[in-house]
């Protein structure tokens, strides 16, 4: 999936990483090779109001938590990267989110 899927700057590549147990988010700029804004289960605000990172709540949330940070970061659009996951569950969800939170795939 990755090898299609080619950030720029004026559309970021958001790219997903789930474990058993979290679940990890990043927004790439391929073309600088930066990441621009980042979201994870293991970030102290979330694991404060998280019982569990590796649920569809907890993906929902980190979905809605990249919206906001992208958005003041000045990023609206962006290119999904699912990764070798399967867009289901918790991929899903998180997606669901992040579009409720303003980010256009």
């Amino acid at each position: 999936m990755r090898n299609r899927v080619r950030g720029t700057a004026d559309r970021p590549r958001l790219s997903v990483h789930r474990s058993h147990q979290h679940i990890c988010v990043q927004v790439i700029d391929d073309l600088a090779g930066k990441t621009l804004v980042s979201v994870s289960t293991l970030d102290k605000e979330l694991r404060e109001s998280l019982t569990y990172g590796g649920n569809k709540a907890a993906a929902a949330i980190v979905g809605k938590t990249l919206a906001e940070r992208a958005l003041q970061a000045g990023i609206k659009e962006v290119r999904f990267d699912r990764g070798s996951c399967k867009y289901h569950g918790r991929i899903a969800s998180l997606a669901d989110a992040a579009r409720e939170g303003g980010l256009v795939f």
